[in-house]
């Protein structure tokens, strides 16, 4: 055997040991009002009408994961027990069941987090820096114990929720009045400490830090994740919002809209600049529309899951069908959620066809005349190599491929 033989061969080893491979298209749905709905009476039914047990639907639709949002204390802030860790472990319990992989979403809120609302949780109030930073570790390895406990773990874990101004404000806020860097010093160290807390209980779990508006993700060269990293920042795969604008889903020539061209982009781009897989973790469309919904979402399949870099597309809470809400909602005067994928007699929607037809992002990297067993390396533009360094890779190996992060 030669030099360069030897060479993949271990690095195979340290692949299989060491290393988290990516060797299925993620096709997913975040069905975290799953359960409040269930109370709250909702059936679900195959499109034939076949009452169904909820994650067995998800995977008779085809879908290979779910993704749960985790809010540190709901009740107490008024919502509901919903989305508490009990919850969450309840459900990713029944998602295990069914053999789906399981994302873990903490908001590190009690209530939903974006770019414009990172409130503190309410039992953190009147913390210092530091004993923030301190219950983002000890909440983080407390839910993730737990599901350790029932035998669940975890392929991804999300540390936080569209982060794009930083995550529990006003302690993590980033701070746009400084320059680069600098403006991240504390949300990093919240962040890492979230990242630190993942690795220690499961420490093959990818762990996400997650951003809105695909479509511009990875302008100036991948600004936030550019500054994140520059601070210190610690991720495994980036996650993106896109939620196609009605008008452009599907222009070409549109820049600076929410179009899937402009978000496979990012995607592409941003897998590049910093050599981690890249996950659409929310999407969705106009439930109401559900013909055009279901073109937009071929559309994005189309443009996504053929690039080396994607890992896959999620639903957010295709569940919902424009009329349920949760109890809270009427509470603070919201209607409900119109960008499901369920009609109101609990069946699927055409907007989840493209989940179940089984596509891979995963094919034969680039064509070889070398046709043995050894392991073969290209970098993310199709281009062989011998010698792969950290980052990200795709490994042939016979007639099979898989993407691989080298640590």
């Amino acid at each position: 055997m030669d030099l360069r033989r030897i060479f993949t061969a271990l690095l195979l080893l340290l692949s299989l040991t060491a290393v988290k491979a990516q060797n299925d298209f993620v096709r997913g749905a975040d069905v975290s009002w799953g359960t409040e709905m269930e109370a709250s009476g909702k059936k679900f039914y195959t499109t034939s009408g076949q009452e169904t047990e909820l994650f067995a639907l998800m995977k008779a639709i085809g879908m290979n994961a779910v993704r749960l949002r985790v809010w540190v204390n709901p009740l107490g802030y008024g919502y509901g027990a919903w989305c508490d860790q009990a919850d969450v472990v309840n459900k990713a319990e029944r998602a295990h069941e069914q053999g789906l992989d399981v994302m873990i979403d903490f908001h590190y809120s009690d209530f939903f987090a974006d770019p414009s609302r990172q409130k503190m949780p309410k039992d953190w109030s009147g913390y210092t820096f530091d004993q923030v930073k301190a219950a983002v570790a000890d909440h983080t390895k407390e839910v993730l114990t737990a599901l350790k406990q029932k035998g669940v773990e975890p392929k991804w874990v999300q540390v936080g929720n569209e982060t794009t101004n930083g995550m529990i404000f006003d302690h993590g806020k980033i701070d746009w009045t400084k320059e680069g860097s600098a403006r991240y010093t504390n949300y990093v160290a919240l962040s890492n400490a979230g990242y630190d807390a993942v690795k220690e209980v499961f420490p093959d779990a990818y762990v996400i830090v997650h951003i809105d508006n695909a479509y511009k993700a990875a302008d100036y060269d991948g600004w936030f994740y550019k500054e994140f990293k520059e601070a210190g920042g610690k991720f495994d795969m980036i996650g993106l919002s896109h939620y196609p604008n009605e008008e452009y889903w599907d222009d070409n020539t549109k820049s600076g809209v929410a179009s899937n061209t402009n978000a496979a982009n990012s995607v592409k781009t941003l897998g590049d600049l910093f050599k981690v897989p890249v996950m659409i973790v929310e999407t969705g469309f106009k439930v109401q529309d559900a013909d055009k919904a279901s073109k937009v979402m071929y559309d994005l399949f189309d443009k996504t899951k053929n690039l080396p870099q994607c890992a896959g597309i999620i639903y957010w809470e295709p569940l919902a069908d424009g009329v349920w809400k949760p109890d809270y909602y009427t509470t603070v005067g919201w209607g409900a959620y119109d960008m499901g994928a369920f009609t109101t007699d609990g069946k699927p929607t055409a907007a989840l066809d493209t989940f179940g037809d089984g596509s891979t992002a995963i094919h034969a990297p680039l064509a070889t005349s070398n046709h043995d067993e050894a392991a073969m390396w290209f970098d993310l533009q199709g281009r062989q190599t011998t010698t792969p360094t950290k980052g990200l890779y795709i490994m042939k190996k016979g007639q099979n491929s898989c993407k691989v992060i080298l640590p």
